[in-house]
């Protein structure tokens, strides 16, 4: 998932107003039980993209464990893949076929059923729909591919109907992985209803800066959701936002407060993401479409200055996992090497040695990243490169780099499922994800020759060749990884927890008394 970073003007009219409205409207309600009322949730400002199957960023994707849900979905502490839509499963002795039976009472909140039909309907939809990130995670189905890249039918796609409530799904390839695919939202049942969601929630009402849920009462298990909606307010208003924290008018901050103003200092939760900001380069023009040149760059970056900023430093793509092999990251800074492997590159080529060579660097709005871009500039300079600068807003910035004739990138990415083929599947060829037009037969039969492994071993040793195989091309430079900030006092409220993916499944959420603790009084 990609990372929003989104800012614009003060939004305190509009939260002061959606939060009154919100209040009076629940006030007899909350009167008679004031653990029954909306959950209140301040995000950053933007546009969201509430198409399950276009949707990229991480606040979105939050969202959406609200408002849809597939055969899986996130355990809500350790995010691994439990039933959900789908009651019980079997897999092949071969691994190839998956066999899922659904439950009967899941319905749409318009009160269809939800059928392995809706599946099909859904996945198929996915599959043709133009600018679906995700889309080709479901590769490993037998016929997504050629259907999704137009030389396939939709008949040829192994998603098969065996009944209301059984499901078949053939593999190329074993997948031990597929669970945790399809907790992704991608992959969830979607109505043709728009109006329609398959989640513990519905859209109440979508205004800008003001998101509503509510409660969807015909969820399958609406008994356990113990809250009748949530209201999201879009706000960057630091200092309001901590104030409203702080008297109780918002429940959970994410990541936009000033927190030396947060009251209650237990309500801050800091911790490491499964996320990498990186910059990458765009394989299209010459001559940054080969090798030489890139590693010839890359060593003339000075890392501990480029990272000066960063929490975590990073020298690889995949966040560092338990059991995954070591691979040698990028934090080599030699400028008399890079001058003789860029002096190299142009021999090899045919470009002149005084010939300067163009690069265009795409960056966003932010401080920091006009940082890294001067850095480069300078460090570059001496090697023959000119680095032009080309700025867009946040809002723009993601979705134009698919057309933007430019040759360095900046990303922020968060897995989203703990497994290092979350970050390896922007690189691999036909990905909808590779958005770097990254090409290399060798790393994509890596990546085929993972999904095989008998075990997790296995597989890291293949994905980790992968990875290596990747940054030894040259094709990014990584910065940092990510760390998530959240306000939420968590003495008042349950089913939230910190995880490694930053994601906190709604429909857990509940209310609770505060406990109240008092000094240790001694009576003399």
């Amino acid at each position: 998932m990609a990372v929003t970073k989104f800012f614009k003007t003060a939004l305190l009219v509009c939260v002061t107003a959606a939060l009154s409205s919100f209040s009076f409207a629940q006030e007899s309600e909350s009167e008679e039980n004031p653990l029954y009322r909306n959950f209140v949730i301040i995000d950053i400002p933007h546009t969201y993209d509430l198409n399950p199957h276009t949707a990229a960023y991480v606040s979105e994707a939050q969202i959406f464990t609200a408002l849809y849900e597939g055969l899986f979905s996130y355990h809500p502490v350790t995010l691994e893949p439990i039933p959900a839509i789908c009651e019980s499963y079997k897999i092949s002795r071969d691994k190839k076929r998956w066999t899922f039976t659904l439950r009967k009472d899941a319905k749409f909140s318009d009160g269809i059923a939800i059928t392995a039909q809706t599946f099909r309907d859904s996945w198929i939809k996915l599959l043709s729909e133009h600018g679906a990130p995700f889309a080709s995670m479901l590769d490993c189905i037998t016929g997504a591919k050629e259907f999704r890249m137009g030389t396939g039918t939709a008949e040829d796609v192994r998603i098969e109907v065996r009944d209301d409530f059984t499901l078949v799904v053939r593999l190329d390839e074993p997948a031990a992985h597929l669970p945790k695919l399809l907790c992704h939202h991608a992959f969830a049942a979607v109505s043709p209803d728009k109006d329609a969601f398959s989640g513990a929630f519905a859209i109440s009402s979508y205004t800008p800066g003001n998101l509503v849920l509510a409660k969807n009462e015909n969820y399958h298990s609406a008994g356990e959701v113990k809250i009748p909606g949530i209201t999201i307010i879009q706000s960057d208003d630091t200092a309001e936002n901590s104030y409203l924290f702080n008297t109780g008018r918002a429940d959970w901050i994410s990541g936009n407060a000033e927190s030396a103003q947060i009251i209650n200092p237990n309500s801050i939760h800091v911790s490491a993401e499964f996320g990498t900001t990186y910059l990458f380069f765009k394989i299209k023009n010459s001559p940054w479409d080969k090798p030489e040149f890139r590693n010839a760059l890359l060593e003339a970056i000075p890392y501990d200055k480029l990272r000066a900023k960063a929490s975590v430093k990073a020298t690889t793509l995949v966040y560092p996992l338990s059991g995954y092999p070591e691979v040698k990251g990028i934090d080599d800074y030699d400028p008399v090497d890079a001058a003789e492997l860029m002096k190299d590159a142009r021999a090899k080529y045919g470009i002149e040695a005084g010939e300067k060579i163009p690069l265009i660097f795409a960056i966003t709005p932010d401080d920091y990243v006009k940082e890294w871009a001067e850095l480069l500039k300078a460090a570059w300079e001496p090697l023959g490169v000119e680095l032009t600068v080309q700025t867009t807003s946040f809002e723009r910035y993601n979705p134009s780099i698919a057309t933007w004739n430019a040759d360095l990138f900046t990303y922020s990415w968060i897995g989203d499922f703990a497994d290092p083929l979350a970050f390896l599947e922007l690189f691999r060829g036909d990905s909808t994800l590779n958005v770097a037009n990254y090409k290399n037969p060798d790393y994509d039969a890596l990546l085929s020759k993972s999904a095989t492994a008998e075990d997790s071993t296995e597989q890291y040793k293949y994905l980790s060749r992968a990875e290596q195989l990747l940054l030894d091309d040259g094709m990014l430079i990584p910065v940092l990884h990510a760390v998530s900030v959240q306000y939420i006092d968590l003495n008042s409220v349950g089913g939230w927890q910190t995880n490694a993916l930053d994601l906190h499944p709604l429909k857990y959420i509940y209310l609770k008394q505060a406990q109240t603790r008092l000094p240790n009084l001694v009576r003399k």
